[in-house]
């Protein structure tokens, strides 16, 4: 018959012989290996959720001089703010059509 194993006999001293924890030393050594490993991963997870955020608001910046730029560009590059501009340089719009030449041969 076999013997039968209460809860009280995992608890005595006699039970943790030696003989039993070298037995069980590479169940031991491998979770110890497994709870480095899972701590490792949390610090690298949360190191790259960090480093995407700090990604997120750069592109968030650059988006935001983006449009103030082309907003800039499109008022720039209307008509009237471009006469404005050449008219230091001496240049001035043509008030009446262009002529056209023609060569006859």
């Amino acid at each position: 018959m076999a013997k039968r194993r209460g809860i009280g006999q995992y608890l005595e001293l006699s039970y943790w012989s030696s003989d039993l924890i070298v037995k069980q030393l590479p169940m031991i050594l491998f979770l110890g290996f497994l709870g480095m490993v899972y701590i490792a991963n949390a610090h690298l997870s949360e190191r790259n959720v960090r480093q995407i955020q700090v990604l997120k608001r750069d592109i968030q910046e650059l988006r935001w001089q983006y449009m103030s730029l082309q907003a800039d560009i499109m008022y720039d590059s209307k008509q009237s703010e471009i006469e404005d501009q050449v008219r230091a340089q001496g240049l001035r719009s043509l008030n009446n059509d262009p002529k056209r030449i023609v060569v006859s041969e």
